[in-house]
């Protein structure tokens, strides 16, 4: 039995000078094929972009696995470490109950079209969740990341797609736009744990007055004053210092572990002491302001981990992780690290995934953020 669990899953990763090298030493690395192998997870890095359509050919011709879906990343994940700037595959195979999922493209990605498109098995399944990856040129992407989970009743784990090219996906073909992936059966033993990428540098604050984007007064005050409150003296002397290392955060209304979606400031007003946000923002909205922080990312990683080695109970099968474009080297200062604090925690395990343009937890789009998922 024990061999038989161990072989449920398997993950391959290469980089070399274009796809058909990378695919074809992943095919390689995946050898004997898990018995009943029928679903793959294929991530590329923007290099590779442009032959997503080939390397699925080649995937499948090799594997002989119909079903695929992945993403193009400005990185990929491999067990234990990871690849930017380089053309490079991470790719994970699955043997799952044959009735045990379902893909989804964009066209079908709502709770009505996936009813209809998977019609008998999504109302006889009742999947619980999904495995997404999304179009970040899409304005209202994470209303409908919201929309999917609240009507579909699903827990969503993913991210977007990054590349300087199109930022494409996979579901059973090369796809882009919207929202795609595969649904999972609830029998398929699952775990999902979110890790943040910046601190709180302040307390939740309250929004009193806001239009569209823009935050006018908080707590009552203009809202310049209170981000330089925030921020200290410091920083407040030269506004100029903040890009890329202060951010506003927006707490996850009924979070039991104190989630809060990162926004990026877009910018500030001085003469009406407004602040801009990546972020639609109302009267009475909780606000916080927080700091990129590599000592405070691996602490909570460190938390995440231990959390879930806690409540998965034993070592995973199998993990996806989905980690933002921010975090990697650009975060943690050295190559590999968090793929490393990943398999120092858990163990030696299959692993894919990639760096993309935002990360996808339950029903939110987050970011600077790690998403790990592990099969159990």
């Amino acid at each position: 039995m024990t061999g038989l669990l161990e072989r449920q899953f398997a993950a391959a990763h290469a980089e070399a000078d274009g796809w058909a090298g990378a695919a074809k030493a992943c095919a390689d690395q995946l050898g004997d094929l898990p018995p009943g192998a029928n679903l793959g997870f294929v991530y590329a890095t923007d290099a590779l972009a442009g032959d997503l359509g080939s390397i699925l050919t080649f995937l499948r011709e090799r594997t002989r696995i119909a079903d695929w879906v992945g993403s193009v990343g400005l990185g990929v994940c491999a067990p234990g470490c990871e690849y930017f700037d380089k053309p490079a595959l991470a790719v994970l195979v699955a043997a799952l109950p044959p009735d045990g999922f379902r893909l989804f493209t964009p066209a079908t990605a709502s709770a009505a079209q996936l009813a209809a498109a998977s019609d008998p098995w999504f109302r006889r399944v009742r999947p619980m969740l999904g495995v997404v990856h999304g179009d970040p040129r899409e304005a209202d992407i994470g209303s409908r990341i919201e929309a999917l989970a609240r009507e579909a009743s699903l827990f969503l784990v993913g991210g977007l797609a990054a590349s300087a090219k199109a930022p494409m996906q996979v579901a059973g073909r090369v796809v882009e736009g919207g929202l795609s992936g595969v649904l999972l059966a609830p029998d398929i033993p699952v775990v999902t744990g979110l890790t943040q990428g910046c601190s709180p540098i302040g307390p939740v604050r309250r929004v009193s007055e806001a239009r569209d984007n823009i935050l006018m007064a908080i707590d009552g005050r203009p809202a310049l004053d209170v981000f330089k409150e925030d921020i200290g003296e410091l920083l407040a002397r030269d506004l100029r210092r903040v890009a890329g290392l202060i951010f506003a955060g927006f707490p996850v209304t009924g979070s039991d572990t104190g989630d809060y979606l990162v926004r990026n400031l877009v910018a500030i007003d001085v003469p009406r002491q407004w602040l801009a946000v990546a972020h639609r923002v109302a009267p009475g909205d909780a606000v916080l302001f927080c700091r990129r922080d590599p000592v405070s990312a691996t602490t909570d990683l460190a938390r995440m981990l231990a959390d879930l080695k806690r409540r998965a109970g034993a070592a995973p099968r199998a993990g996806l992780y989905f980690s933002c474009i921010a975090r990697g080297p650009n975060l943690f200062g050295r190559p590999s690290q968090e793929l490393a604090m990943i398999r120092d925690a858990l163990g030696e395990f299959p692993l894919a995934g990639f760096f993309g343009n935002g990360e996808i937890a339950h029903d939110r789009l987050y970011g600077y953020t790690g998403v790990l998922a592990l099969f159990l």
